[in-house]
């Protein structure tokens, strides 16, 4: 039909990053290793913000969904390791010709090259701040009954590392990421989620490495239809447009304001199925949490 928009009519497909799975914890695959603004686009989704007025849907039959960089932590875990290890300049010169995570295991190499260790990889990771908010929101979360998970484009040794610092470890279910290992050489290696020639996603509106949405189906068939569980949705990127699309009418996506999400949701309305929030920061996710999870 003219004039009719398509998801893969959004923009073209990414080929700016890479593709293996990692859910740490918990699951292992076969393929791999280890406000709202009158002038801004989100005006268009104004009936279906509810920040300020969110319903309780309780916590016994919800399952949250964070993305890592930019939402759990407020910075990219990527760039801040290679930036404080003193490897900024290469990064910088590699970043338009490599994927990102085939960029990212470039770097890793790079730092091994200069003889810094897994151990100052680590280091690097526990100076990452978690906001005091966001810490009490995954806590009383988790405490209500709520199934928490990770769905990130970051990968699994930063994850884990920087959860296991600040004690949150253990208030996730499973986590869903590129995975990272070290090997024989002590060298920490990324790879990509999705195989780019065993198991490619095919999603125009993912990157290569990995499709949140895939991911987002898979862990909604892994529930009963009875058991009639309501998804909330925290992201920021892009990457996170295709999973917030997966979501029904009594889900909810958290997208942070002025960010990439934030935006295509605002541009694309008539895809968005779910019930939309915006935040800017830790506490505004806290106090939207609660409003959705008290009784």
């Amino acid at each position: 039909m003219e004039g009719e928009r398509t998801v893969s009519s959004l923009f073209p497909r990414d080929h700016g990053r890479s593709t293996w799975t990692d859910v740490i914890c918990l699951r292992a695959y076969s393929n791999f290793r280890g406000s709202i603004n009158i002038h801004s686009p989100m005006t268009h989704l104004k009936k279906k913000y509810l920040d300020g007025h969110c319903r309780s849907i309780g916590g016994m039959d919800t399952v949250i969904l964070f993305d890592f960089d930019h939402t759990l932590i407020d910075c990219n875990s990527d760039p801040w390791v290679v930036n404080q290890l003193g490897a900024t300049q290469l990064m910088n010169s590699l970043m338009r010709v490599l994927p990102w995570t085939s960029l990212m295991d470039r770097m890793m190499l790079e730092l091994h090259q200069q003889g810094k260790t897994v151990g100052d990889i680590e280091q690097s990771l526990k100076t990452i701040p978690v906001c005091l908010e966001m810490i009490r929101a995954i806590k009383s979360a988790h405490s209500l009954g709520c199934d928490l998970r990770i769905v990130s484009d970051a990968n699994s040794f930063y994850i884990k590392t920087i959860l296991e610092n600040y004690d949150l470890l253990q208030y996730f279910s499973e986590i869903h990421t590129n995975p990272a290992s070290v090997d024989n050489d002590g060298r920490l290696r990324i790879f990509p989620y999705h195989s780019y020639t065993v198991a490619a996603h095919g999603c125009e509106l993912c990157p290569a490495n990995m499709c949140k949405g895939a991911i987002v189906d898979d862990i909604q068939r892994s529930f009963l239809p009875e058991s009639k569980k309501r998804f909330i949705y925290l992201g920021d990127g892009r990457g996170d447009f295709c999973p917030s699309l997966k979501l029904g009418s009594e889900d909810h996506v958290l997208a942070r304001q002025e960010y990439p999400l934030w935006k295509l949701l605002g541009q694309n309305p008539d895809l968005v199925k779910a019930q939309v929030h915006s935040w800017s920061n830790a506490k505004d996710v806290e106090d939207c949490l609660s409003k959705l999870l008290m009784p």
